[in-house]
């Protein structure tokens, strides 16, 4: 089953109301944004639960941007865990399916110590997450800039060490190609999953990567739908300054093709 849906459920106060809205549309995921803190308490998030429950909207969570797992400063680290891991604890409560989080910079390391830092750092979350008996699996995402942590080797290699899962972001994956993409390829690196959540918008890039999302035309939109493998179960959230109606958009051109 393909799923597409926006990132941001808004408010605490439009939640329901939003998710009613977005099932009327056909969509059928939504990506809860605390990408600037986590905004829902306990109480809030039952009753978001339900409601994603009735009008059958899988939810996925993205983490806040201040993580970094590669820090050299041990309170950063542990700051990044800690927010790793509170994402997971109301993410159950949400009844969300997967934490999508940046696992961090490359800065003065190479990037073969800067895998090491990560993983080690993903593996002791694993832990914690299994010590408070949550169900909910994080995932590690491609990145959009070149000097951040995030190819696509990077998280298959991580996925493959640490138990974690993925997010491969095509936008990401695109800016900091300078444009070349091939999403045939993409899928076939990913071909041994049963399952894949993917991130899609428009994009601006620079010298550097990723600059900023934006309204993602349809040209692109069919390129990531004729390349969809057939036999997976996919959740496709778009991150564009508009995501619903660019969500909506895609839906539109999946049915079509």
């Amino acid at each position: 089953m393909i799923r597409f849906g926006p990132a941001g459920l808004g408010g605490v106060g439009e939640a329901v109301s939003n998710l009613k809205e977005f099932s009327r549309l056909g969509l059928k995921a939504c990506e809860i944004a605390f990408t600037y803190g986590i905004y829902i308490k306990d109480k809030e998030a039952e009753e978001i639960r339900k409601a994603a429950e009735k009008y059958d909207i899988k939810l996925s969570i993205h983490a806040p941007y201040w993580i970094n797992l590669n820090s050299n400063e041990k309170k950063k680290v542990e700051e990044s865990k800690k927010r790793i891991i509170d994402c997971c604890k109301i993410g159950e409560k949400l009844g969300a399916y997967t934490i999508v989080f940046h696992p961090g910079y490359y800065g003065k390391m190479s990037k073969e110590e800067s895998y090491e830092n990560i993983k080690n750092r993903i593996i002791e979350i694993q832990e914690e997450i299994k010590n408070n008996k949550l169900r909910i699996r994080i995932s590690a995402e491609t990145t959009g800039k070149i000097n951040v942590f995030g190819k696509e080797e990077e998280i298959l290699k991580l996925v493959e060490d640490t138990g974690c899962f993925f997010c491969v972001d095509f936008a990401h994956i695109l800016a900091r190609n300078q444009g070349k993409i091939s999403y045939k390829e993409i899928y076939e690196k990913f071909k041994n999953f049963d399952e894949m959540h993917i991130h899609f918008s428009g994009i601006e890039w620079g010298e550097k990567g990723e600059i900023k999302h934006k309204i993602t035309e349809e040209k692109e939109v069919r390129k990531l739908i004729e390349a969809l493998p057939k036999n997976k179960n996919i959740v496709v959230i778009n991150e564009s300054p508009m995501p619903v109606e660019d969500s909506v958009k895609a839906l539109k051109l999946y049915n079509m093709l």
